[in-house]
């Protein structure tokens, strides 16, 4: 049986036919391969970085004592100052004082769940009271205070440049809170 000699041309454009198929479906793929890579690495490059606030520290109004019923919590200060005001009971005491939405693990933004009562860290899972004392997850220690005072005009006033931390004892001292 004899063979019937090809075209050369043929041959040709069916292998051009082929590289150029191959050769773009290869090259697309390895395009978006690329493109998935460089969002997962950004995606990795930004976790490393907390959701932290920049604003700088100050004193601001946050309203009368009367405005805040016993275990109300205060979430309009969250996003302009990175604070919750909260009336509640800390060692037996009614107390109005300012916490700081900063979680303690790695500097996350908290959150407030009213329907579970407690602060959440939705970066790694920390949970704290409505008093902001760490009680599930990696964070290591409470939510900090900031100072909070009765201000001239009778107004609550959150200074943001004292902090003070349970773990230290500093809860207990009075610029911490005011009492209700």
């Amino acid at each position: 049986m004899s063979r019937k000699p090809q075209n050369t041309e043929t041959v040709q454009s069916r292998r051009g036919f082929l590289t150029t198929v191959f050769g773009s479906t290869l090259g697309i793929g390895a395009a978006a391969l690329g493109v998935v890579g460089g969002l997962w690495t950004a995606a990795a490059v930004r976790f490393m970085f907390p959701n932290t606030s920049t604003e700088a520290d100050g004193c601001f109004r946050v309203g009368l004592p009367r405005d805040y019923p016993p275990g109300h919590v205060e979430t309009r200060y969250g996003e302009p100052h990175g604070v919750w005001v909260v009336h509640g009971e800390y060692k037996g005491k009614q107390q109005v004082y300012a916490l700081s939405t900063v979680c303690t693990h790695l500097g996350c933004i908290t959150v407030w769940l009213d329907s579970e009562q407690q602060f959440r860290c939705p970066c790694h899972g920390s949970g704290f009271t409505v008093a902001g004392m760490n009680r599930e997850g990696p964070a290591p220690r409470p939510l900090e205070r900031y100072a909070i005072r009765i201000a001239d005009d009778g107004q609550l006033e959150v200074d943001k440049s004292r902090t003070f931390r349970e773990e230290l004892g500093q809860w207990d001292d009075p610029d911490s809170y005011v009492s209700v």
